[in-house]
């Protein structure tokens, strides 16, 4: 771990943000960019639809963590389209140009959602174990083909998109985490999250195994969900990737 590190967090005062920046602080060099100011913390006031705005905030940065978008699921095309998909890449073109290394995209689990339509998953979010064993569940990989469950979940996609082009054509370092239920409570509010649930602890140890991750690993997609034992997306390659390994298990608010 680099100690000097400078990480710089688009969308800075949201809930994610304000997660990792108090569980970053004592390890990187951290700044932010937000369309609003944080109290005690170093971050550049701009809008993240306007490239020219935000760019002086990238110069002299090593990786970028980019977080800027409207959150919510339930956000309609006009507003992922306006807001999250012009964010997503203008963080990686002001990335590329202020010759930063590396891009961690907070992608999501809803560039997946969709799978959660079929069985055993469906019944895995209801609650509903009847049945199964935990161990035999298969995962959801990586690898498996997108299936977005709304026009959030395709910006999410469309970034990991303008994340590949950007690393294979300008040689930029994207690791997109796709992050599982992350809420302020930082435990299960609903049946479904006994599977999804992103502790804050496990968010902070994801986003820190990205930033450190070896500098050849030009591109990756890596499920953000906590040692949960109803989880069923994969993290085998995050572990072996980048190390990954998420210390909270859901049951422990059962």
């Amino acid at each position: 771990m680099a100690a000097n590190k400078k990480v710089l967090i688009t969308g800075a005062a949201g809930l994610v943000g304000s997660v990792l920046r108090d569980g970053l602080a004592d390890s990187y060099d951290l700044s932010g960019v937000d369309i609003k100011a944080i109290d005690g913390f170093d971050c550049h006031v701009a809008d993240t639809t306007d490239l020219a705005a935000i760019q002086p905030a990238f110069e002299g940065i090593d990786t970028v963590i980019d977080l800027a978008s409207i959150p919510s699921q339930h956000s309609p095309w006009d507003v992922v389209h306006r807001n999250n998909l012009t964010s997503t890449y203008n963080s990686l073109e002001a990335a590329r140009v202020a010759g930063a290394k590396r891009v961690i995209f907070a992608s999501s689990n809803h560039a997946t959602g969709n799978y959660e339509n079929d069985l055993p998953y469906s019944a895995i979010v209801a609650g509903e174990y009847e049945g199964m064993d935990p161990d035999a569940i298969p995962y959801i990989t990586t690898t498996m083909p997108i299936r977005p469950d709304g026009p959030y979940g395709i910006g999410k996609a469309f970034g990991e998109a303008a994340g590949r082009y950007h690393s294979d054509v300008f040689g930029l370092s994207v690791l997109c985490m796709r992050i599982g239920t992350l809420n302020r409570e930082g435990r299960p509010t609903a049946p479904r999250q006994f599977a999804t649930l992103l502790s804050h602890g496990d968010l902070v140890r994801l986003a820190s195994a990205c930033i450190d991750a070896p500098d050849d690993i030009r591109f990756g997609v890596y499920y953000g969900v906590s040692d949960n034992k109803w989880r069923f997306w994969d993290v085998a390659n995050s572990r072996e990737e980048i190390g990954y390994h998420p210390q909270d298990n859901a049951e422990a608010w059962r």
